[in-house]
């Protein structure tokens, strides 16, 4: 059994994180939401399926969008929030929209129209099972040199 963790790299794009740090601070401030982020994602395997695990807290089910398009799973989700408050002093009217879009390729072997997804304490997961002739032939092979 394999398992695979999708994480940001380090280096260089840590460095952009720290340069932006203020920014996306300020902005999280003024408007309540992270700017310049996306859903982390983590991928595992076992000998029936892959699964992907998407932290996408403060959504509901109706905001995703979960597509195939050949061997490409793409998930994207919008959300729009509108808040009104008034007073005899004051009016004011806040707008938010979030959106985002994430693409994986899929492994050969994926029974494509098995795939699930459940949303559930603001974790997505889809499971992504394997085909039966991808869970007999899912033994590593060792390919000789010549």
């Amino acid at each position: 059994m394999a398992t695979q963790t999708l994480t940001k790299r380090g280096g260089l794009p840590s460095v952009f994180d720290d340069f932006f740090r203020p920014w996306k601070d300020w902005a999280t401030d003024l408007y309540g939401v992270h700017a310049l982020t996306v859903p982390a994602v983590n991928v595992t395997e076992d000998k029936d399926s892959y699964k992907l695990a998407m932290a996408a807290p403060g959504l509901k089910k109706s905001d995703f969008k979960i597509e195939l398009e050949g061997g490409m799973l793409i998930i994207s989700a919008e959300s729009e929030s509108q808040k009104e408050e008034k007073n005899e002093k004051f009016s004011r009217q806040e707008y938010n929209y979030s959106s985002f879009s994430r693409s994986f390729h899929l492994p050969e072997g994926v029974s494509k129209d098995k795939i699930e997804a459940h949303y559930d304490d603001g974790v997505l997961r889809i499971r992504l099972p394997k085909s039966e002739d991808a869970k007999k032939n899912g033994k590593n092979t060792e390919i000789p040199v010549k």
